[in-house]
């Protein structure tokens, strides 16, 4: 199943499981509340996401003749990819990675740590930066930022329905509202729920940026020797940062403190390598 449309199905299930919520707790109007609650929230972040996580990170824009090759290598890449060149940052950690952000296209930014460039060689480095593109090409951070919004109500809603199954708030049984109980279960299993398939969504599109980008830098290799070296990297020198902000970067920053596959927002190297190998031996 391709990346597209696993997230499709992903993003479908996300709102099956709002209106599930919805039916539980019955009433169109408060659903409605928390709905746009939830949107005014998660749209604001995503506006605003790139200034606020580039802060965080005390990120520096880098100047062309402060990295004559990094700015031509984007040059090029960009041009390859058909979009906007994104302003270019740095962030001032040893630890090896990378990130992209920005709400689209035209206003979009490549962040790369110190460490990154003193470990990649530039082929390497190329690749993880037409990655990063690859996120920008493909509305990623549309795509996640709708995500967040599904999962945000999600939770909202739970909260809701636990304490109105606890206090009886909701509907009567005439009126549909279903045993108190049932409704308590699905509080508590639906955010579970919601963050696997949010981070599930993440995976996918990581598997999909790997692949636009190896497209569009022409090498899968040096993007897998460069996750490669990443992984190890960032094991050996964890970055300091918000946690939250995980699923922004190429390869897991907070390595040490990962927990088990389906509540982790990047596939497996492993596996992500092999992709890419099996993409170079059909070319």
């Amino acid at each position: 199943m391709s990346s597209q449309l696993k997230t499709g199905l992903l993003l479908g299930l996300l709102t099956a499981i709002v209106l599930l919520i919805g039916q539980a707790i019955g009433g169109r109007g408060g659903l409605m509340l928390a709905f746009l609650f939830a949107i005014v929230m998660n749209v604001g972040s995503y506006w605003f996401s790139d200034k606020i996580v580039l802060s965080m990170y005390r990120a520096r824009e880098l100047a062309p003749e402060d990295a004559p090759m990094l700015h031509a290598m984007v040059d090029e890449l960009a041009a390859e990819a058909r979009i906007p060149k994104p302003k270019l940052y740095v962030v001032p950690q040893e630890s090896p990675n990378a990130f992209a952000t920005g709400r689209n296209p035209e206003n979009a930014a490549v962040a790369v740590t110190e460490g990154i460039m003193h470990l990649l060689s530039p082929e390497e480095l190329r690749g993880v930066i037409a990655h990063e593109l690859a996120h920008v090409k493909n509305r990623d951070i549309l795509v996640q930022t709708v995500a967040a919004v599904l999962a945000g109500v999600i939770v909202m809603l739970a909260n809701w329905v636990k304490w109105t199954a606890i206090f009886g708030f909701g509907r009567s049984d005439e009126e549909g509202g279903g045993n108190p109980l049932a409704a308590l279960a699905m509080a508590i299993v639906a955010p579970i729920a919601a963050t696997i398939i949010q981070f599930a969504i993440s995976r996918s599109r990581e598997y999909l940026a790997d692949e636009t980008g190896a497209r569009i830098s022409r090498s899968p290799l040096s993007l897998a020797g460069a996750l490669e070296k990443l992984s190890r990297g960032s094991e050996r020198v964890p970055l300091h940062g918000n946690q939250a902000t995980e699923n922004m970067f190429i390869v897991n920053p907070f390595s040490g403190r990962s927990m088990m596959s389906l509540f982790s927002t990047h596939p497996p190297i492993e596996e992500r390598v092999a992709r890419l190998r099996q993409m170079a031996g059909a070319r």
